[in-house]
């Protein structure tokens, strides 16, 4: 079986660790290498983890921080896909509690009731 992997993104990190704190202080840098995003395009780049990225914004970044590539992406190995859930016991409910996450808080349909109009 091959091994799955994933990645971790640290471009905040190493902003952090260059004094650069706001998102937007990256803005004129980029535009500086010919790359111009807009500012919530900016703020994703740096507080999400981006599925995609263009190669052309990944050097500028790079030239931007005066870092390696491996400074901004850590690969990691994800978790084992191959485990398997146990089975509820026979005639009843799993006596495991549910996964963390969002349980009771997920939302709730909403009616559309007959109103004046």
């Amino acid at each position: 079986m091959t091994a799955k992997l994933d990645y971790q993104w640290h471009l905040r990190k190493v902003m952090a660790e260059r004094g650069m704190f706001s998102t937007t202080d990256l803005m004129p840098l980029l535009e500086e290498r010919g790359i111009t995003l807009s500012s919530s395009q900016v703020y994703r780049l740096v507080v999400e983890r981006p599925e995609r990225l263009s190669l052309k914004i990944l050097m500028a970044l790079l030239d931007i921080l005066d870092c390696r590539m491996d400074d901004l992406i850590e690969p990691i190995r994800a978790a084992e896909a191959g485990a398997r859930p146990k089975k509820a016991a026979a005639g009843g409910s799993s006596a495991e509690p549910p996964p963390p996450g969002l349980g009771s808080l997920r939302p709730k349909r909403a009616r559309i009731t007959g109103g004046d109009t």
